[in-house]
């Protein structure tokens, strides 16, 4: 997927680094999300930084009330980052919330970073098309399930 054009929530953004490591590789808009006033802070004021505040919005509370509030809106991603706190590991709910909510685009990616040894998320409307162990990490990368192709592993490992 090109990131070029692309729209992209980066939820849990911490500093937004993700979302703005897309904005510098063209992407057309990022929506940064996270619960802590003290990164929404430093997230905008990177933003104002490197002159990318045009193209970005950010949103500072708990990611339930913000998919929410972006489904709402009608907004649709093609690029989103999932990245919460490893003690309070979050996926599972973000990725149902995502797919119920119709906020990933057709040809939309999600990718998830979880502590290596966090529960692997379950089967779901999305399709697990590559997962990586590096370090503590584990990173998974997921397909709307028109997008994977024949090389497809279901979510549970199947």
């Amino acid at each position: 997927m090109a990131i070029e054009h692309a729209r992209v929530l980066d939820l849990f953004a911490g500093s937004g680094s993700l979302g703005i490591e897309a904005l510098s590789r063209g992407a057309e808009q990022a929506v940064f999300v996270d619960s802590a006033r003290a990164a929404a802070n430093t997230i905008t004021q990177n933003l104002r930084q490197l002159g990318l505040t045009e193209r970005a919005r950010v949103i500072a509370m708990d990611f339930h009330p913000a998919l929410d509030q972006l489904a709402a809106a009608g907004e649709h991603f093609d690029l989103i980052f999932v990245d919460p706190p490893f003690a309070e590991d979050s996926s599972a709910a973000v990725l149902a919330k995502l797919t119920q909510l119709g906020l990933i685009n057709a040809h939309g990616i999600v990718i998830v970073r979880q502590y290596y040894r966090a529960t692997e998320l379950p089967a779901m409307e999305l399709d697990c098309v590559s997962v990586a162990t590096l370090g503590d990490h584990r990173i998974a990368l997921y397909r709307r399930p028109e997008m994977a192709g024949a090389s497809r592993v279901r979510a549970n490992g199947e």
